[in-house]
């Protein structure tokens, strides 16, 4: 039988705007040989931060995965060697953009010992130094649960550390490659461990099939681990070789679970079907801040 595929809702569709600011911010990113995980995940927010915001996230350890996650559109496949110049140049970039918050995530990197630790670990330090106003979020893969590793990067002192569950605990071993539920949360509460003060915070994205119930479910595992700040988005399809979305989930669906989120002690929530990790980053902490 013929695959079914579900509409995309008039909710979803996006308004490009590739101003100066955007474009500027592109050749930049080109010229200084970064990449983003705006470009590289296809990210539908990617015009608005850009283009409006002058926000981008940083994607570390070079852009090819070792991982292949069936919902990511990153490349997966044997990466390079490592470039230990490119926090210098992210450091930089940072500055240019004149940034208060960055958010700095990584591929997985498997085949590193420290799972890349070191390189996070330098490029908080030198963003830190040239900008010693802006606020640093780093979204570390897993490091496949060697937590010595993690005390690097938290030893770099991150102003936010967020690590996505990605899905509800049921789907997680179809949606996620080698990563796993159990590990992601420990993961954010050994981040908690490691420094009390420091919030920590995690994304579901849904329409993959899984019901409310058990997205509720998924709140109250991260709230348990000490979880501050969750944001939760609509699933998108990047290509045909990826999971297909089973649901769009409407605003008004969006609203409640951030209604819920919030009654259970989160201190920021953002829910929408457009929103990502690293959507309206900034003002994510600063609102966790004031409610803390």
């Amino acid at each position: 039988m013929p695959i079914e595929y579900v509409r995309k809702p008039e909710w979803l569709k996006i308004k490009l705007n590739t101003n100066a600011e955007y474009t500027g911010i592109k050749k930049m990113m080109n010229e200084k040989n970064l990449n983003t995980v705006c470009e590289e995940a296809k990210c539908p927010n990617i015009h608005e931060c850009w283009a409006e915001r002058k926000t981008a996230t940083f994607m570390i350890l070079g852009s090819i995965c070792t991982r292949a996650c069936r919902f990511c559109a990153v490349t997966t496949g044997l990466p390079t060697e490592l470039d230990w110049e490119e926090p210098e140049r992210i450091a930089e970039s940072v500055e240019q953009m004149g940034l208060k918050h960055a958010v700095i995530t990584a591929v997985a990197r498997d085949d590193l010992k420290d799972g890349g630790a070191q390189i996070f670990a330098e490029t908080i330090r030198a963003v830190r130094r040239r900008n010693p106003f802006c606020s640093i979020e780093v979204l570390p893969s897993d490091m496949n649960g060697e937590y010595e590793n993690l005390q690097t990067l938290m030893d770099a002192k991150p102003d936010i550390l967020n690590h996505n569950i990605e899905t509800v605990k049921r789907l997680s071993p179809t949606v996620r490659a080698r990563a796993t539920y159990e590990r992601s949360l420990e993961l954010l509460q050994r981040a908690k461990q490691l420094s009390p003060t420091t919030p920590t915070k995690s994304s579901i994205m849904i329409g993959l099939g899984e019901t409310k119930e058990e997205v509720i479910e998924t709140m109250d595992d991260l709230r348990a681990h000490e979880v501050d700040i969750l944001t939760i988005g609509q699933y998108l399809q990047p290509t045909k070789k990826h999971l297909q979305v089973q649901k769009y989930w409407s605003p008004q669906e969006f609203q409640e679970l951030k209604e819920i989120a919030i009654s259970k002690g989160f201190s920021h929530c953002e829910s929408g079907p457009l929103v990502r990790s690293s959507y309206h980053a900034d003002e994510q902490v600063e609102s966790a801040r004031v409610n803390a």
